[in-house]
């Protein structure tokens, strides 16, 4: 794609970055047939071709962003579906983000909006008050009949369609919190490793139990696990709302925490069980490529980081001593399969472990959580889920297994076949619980 940015322009980092990601598409259309939005919708601004082009002239003419492309970029899921198929190697991921942090600096929302993105912003990252708007929603769930319908064919999401799915969205009950960071948990006989294992934010309150699973396997394997103290949200929120101040904020305070950890006793591996999160913990290299006193701490944690599948891979689980033969669906979490090409090794792992795994239809499409996604787009977060929901049911599951906690949420909202996270089941194989299900 020929671009057309002045030497002024191409002297600002970013516009350098995006002047090279725009110049790698060559229009093929590829990407448009993988896209989530665009199946759905069928409008070319609603595929990445279209949003390409639509941020092209934005950052070109450096003009502030208008409703339309606001409109449209807001469609985005970045599920970076359209990065595994395009044949080029486009990095739409860093161009979309960059979109997002111009629209949040340059264009004023509603005010509505406005209030509703900060709360989000604010509340999600921090557990505790996350926990408390937890209960609070579960209390204000009876008033969803009282909320108004959406207005047949709006193109924006009204505030009390956004309002209906956070109620939806909070669960009848809430488990006790897990361990605090800054607690150490011991291998089970000889030390073979060690590693820190991200806290996260909604998962820390909705399903502690994900991380209480890791742990065990990981001991009774010999590694130590460390729950490392002043660590923050991975700043995955934040970043994809555009709010860049914050998300690097966040950054640099795990970059500091961990690097701090690693003096104190060393790290083979920063692990994470929400596959999110280690998409953007292993972009930290990138995100702070600018600042002089974290970039080459930043590049060193983001070759530390790895999901949790990743480093089980590598530790030659004793072979399974009885066969469960429990059918599984296994749903490929888009940031894990498109931000962090991890596609076969979870679904590997199960097997070798017992379960009988079955490929979903439609596997490369999201399933509408995204982040915030299912609470700011709701329509069309739903319509995505019910598709999922629809091609798990084919291949006639007892359970379903995912490696990200939105994925978990947004499908079990949708079916009352058992949701659990992945690290669960190789848990259970063994030798842990049974697992528990969302």
């Amino acid at each position: 794609m020929k671009t057309e940015f002045s030497l002024t322009q191409l002297a600002d980092p970013d516009i350098a970055e995006a002047d090279k990601i725009l110049r790698a598409c060559v229009h093929c259309g590829f990407c448009t047939a993988t896209c989530p939005t665009y199946v759905l919708l069928g409008d070319e601004l609603d595929s990445p071709r279209g949003r390409i082009y639509l941020i092209k002239q934005m950052l070109e003419k450096d003009q502030p962003p208008t409703p339309e492309v606001v409109k449209h970029i807001d469609r985005c899921l970045s599920c970076l579906a359209c990065m595994t198929t395009c044949p080029s190697g486009v990095n739409y991921m860093h161009l979309v983000d960059q979109a997002r942090v111009r629209i949040e600096r340059d264009y004023k929302r509603p005010l509505t909006e406005r209030l509703l993105r900060a709360v989000l912003g604010w509340v999600l990252p921090r557990p505790n008050l996350f926990r408390a708007s937890m209960i609070l929603a579960r209390l204000g769930r009876p008033l969803i009949a009282l909320l108004p319908s959406p207005k047949p064919g709006a193109t924006t999401p009204s505030l009390s369609s956004r309002l209906r799915a956070m109620l939806s969205l909070a669960p009848a009950s809430l488990p006790p919190a897990g361990p605090r960071g800054g607690t150490v948990f011991p291998p089970v006989g000889e030390r073979r490793g060690r590693v820190a294992l991200l806290q996260g934010c909604a998962q820390q309150v909705l399903a502690p139990r994900i991380n209480q699973a890791a742990i065990r396997l990981l001991t009774r394997h010999g590694i130590e696990v460390v729950l490392v103290a002043d660590e923050q949200c991975c700043g995955a929120l934040t970043h994809h709302l555009g709010n860049d101040n914050a998300a690097l904020g966040h950054a640099r305070a795990n970059i500091a925490a961990w690097t701090k950890e690693i003096e104190r006793g060393g790290l083979d591996a920063i692990l994470m069980t929400t596959s999110g999160c280690g998409t953007v913990v292993k972009d930290y290299g990138y995100m702070l490529r600018e600042d002089r006193e974290y970039a080459a701490q930043a590049m060193k944690i983001s070759k530390l980081a790895m999901d949790i599948t990743e480093y089980v891979a590598g530790l030659a689980l004793p072979p399974v001593q009885q066969r469960s033969d429990l059918v599984v669906a296994y749903h490929s979490a888009c940031s894990l399969q498109h931000g962090q090409k991890i596609t076969q090794l979870p679904k590997d792992l199960l097997s070798k472990n017992g379960f009988v795994v079955k490929d979903i239809p439609e596997s490369h499409l999201c399933c509408g959580s995204a982040g915030t996604y299912n609470i700011l787009q709701p329509d069309i977060a739903t319509r995505l889920r019910d598709r999922k929901v629809a091609n798990i049911a084919t291949v006639e599951p007892e359970m379903i297994a995912a490696g990200n906690i939105g994925c978990m949420v947004q499908i079990a909202s949708g079916t009352s076949v058992p949701v659990a996270h992945t690290i669960e089941l190789l848990d259970w194989a063994t030798g842990g619980p049974r697992p528990g299900v969302s």
